[in-house]
């Protein structure tokens, strides 16, 4: 894999990522861009223009209506049926083939958990999910009876998660990698760092940047303060 120089490049190892996972037969996946300036709708709509192999009837979810009923009017290339999450009293129906969820967020967590419940060995895709908010979703038995059960049972097919230089990237199959630019000027070429079986906690990563750190000016604001937020984003 090479690390992508745009965001069509990391929508395309999306692509590429989720046809290898149902390929192995993988049915319940997550894709994150995680990008935090970026809207979701138009990165969701690329993506899914790219991916017309889900079926002739997969339902496609918002968390509202007014989100689905935006994406009706704009995606004119999009055959699937849009929907908000709470619009149908029986949302998986047998003809269905697959289902999208559009970021959803942990105020429908359990309306995620019961849609891929009962879509049994059907592909559910969760793209650009924010569904563990601790306050919503809670650090007692209930939560990590939720993890146990749903949230830990996530494939991550595709993720880039960025960091101030570089990003910690998996594709499907490929194991999780950490890359960093080798300088700070734009067109700075990346080098894989490391590969990781499993994703790399913030610890970790911490561990894997400490050489290239050292000799960084480390009383930069910028470049702590947002490795201090992904990390602890990454261990949430």
């Amino acid at each position: 894999m090479v690390f992508p120089d745009s965001l069509e490049t990391s929508i395309s190892q999306a692509v590429e990522a989720t046809k290898a996972a149902i390929s192995d037969h993988k049915t319940l996946l997550k894709i994150d861009i995680a990008i935090p300036e970026l809207k979701p709708l138009p990165v969701a709509q690329q993506y899914l223009s790219q991916l017309p192999d889900l079926g002739e009837n997969v339902k496609v979810f918002f968390s509202d209506t007014g989100a689905a009923a935006l994406a009706r009017h704009q995606w004119q290339d999009i055959t699937y049926e849009l929907r908000g999450i709470e619009e149908l009293l029986e949302p998986v129906q047998p003809e269905n083939e697959a289902f999208v969820f559009i970021a959803p967020t942990p105020v429908e967590v359990g309306k995620v958990e019961k849609i891929c419940s009962q879509a049994g060995d059907r592909v559910c895709i969760l793209f650009n999910p924010k569904l563990e908010d601790v306050s919503i979703v809670g650090i007692g038995m209930a939560g990590r009876s939720l993890r146990e059960r749903f949230l830990n049972n996530i494939d991550s097919c595709y993720s880039f998660l960025p960091l101030e230089r570089g990003a910690v990237i998996r594709a499907y199959p490929s194991d999780w990698q950490v890359w960093w630019a080798e300088g700070e000027e734009e067109g700075s070429e990346y080098q894989l760092l490391a590969s990781e079986e499993n994703r790399p906690s913030g610890e970790r990563i911490g561990q894997i940047l400490a050489p290239l750190m050292a000799t960084e000016d480390v009383r930069k604001p910028s470049l702590l303060d947002n490795m201090q937020q992904f990390w602890k984003a990454l261990t949430q």
